[in-house]
């Protein structure tokens, strides 16, 4: 993902270089180097998303999601500690069907519990998909919006590192105009 982004992002800076090593037409529609400029922002997605009230509002039902998973899995653990405990103490007395039955039951929990932790993972991404998805088509808008009353010709995230240096005579930080787009503060 880093490097379709690195990529991008050289296409784009080296698009005035290309154009302007093209040989010259005669008609007037040719653009110079100097008349093309591209226009640009800059800012991070992720530092602003956790500025939103919606943000920490989808993170609280997360937790809260997750507080509720965690209690069933420490019940599932206490019955599976339970009946371990149990095996334990008559391994010695018990007849051999019994043993594997008891052996099977305890695998059987076993599995269950690993199922249900797996479940578990993949319906708190699916809820914490969901959440957010309202959350970040707000932000989206918003980027969508600056970027058109600023003339910009795209807007970068410099979340990950994507953009270690940018030269700020060539691009704005469109955070402070997303901020106040969304009414939020630091």
């Amino acid at each position: 993902m880093r490097q379709t982004i690195v990529g991008l992002c050289l296409l784009l800076f080296s698009f005035p270089a290309w154009t302007s090593a093209q040989p010259a037409a005669a008609d007037s529609s040719t653009v110079s180097r100097q008349q093309l400029t591209v226009q640009f922002g800059y800012f991070s997605y992720s530092s602003i998303l956790e500025l939103m009230p919606e943000y920490h509002s989808a993170k609280e039902k997360l937790t809260n999601l997750q507080s509720r998973y965690d209690a069933e899995l420490q019940r599932a653990d206490k019955e599976f500690n339970r009946k371990f405990a149990e095996y334990l103490e008559g391994q010695n007395d018990f007849p051999e069907n019994i043993l594997i039955k008891r052996q099977k039951e305890l695998q059987d929990l076993m599995e269950k519990s690993l199922s249900f932790k797996s479940e578990i993972k993949a319906l708190t991404a699916k809820a914490r998909h969901e959440l957010l998805m309202p959350v970040r088509a707000r932000l989206d808008e918003a980027i969508k919006q600056i970027g058109t009353e600023q003339g910009l010709n795209y807007i970068l995230n410099t979340d990950g590192n994507a953009c270690p240096y940018i030269d700020p005579r060539c691009g704005i930080d469109v955070s402070p105009l997303i901020k106040a787009r969304l009414k939020v503060k630091d």
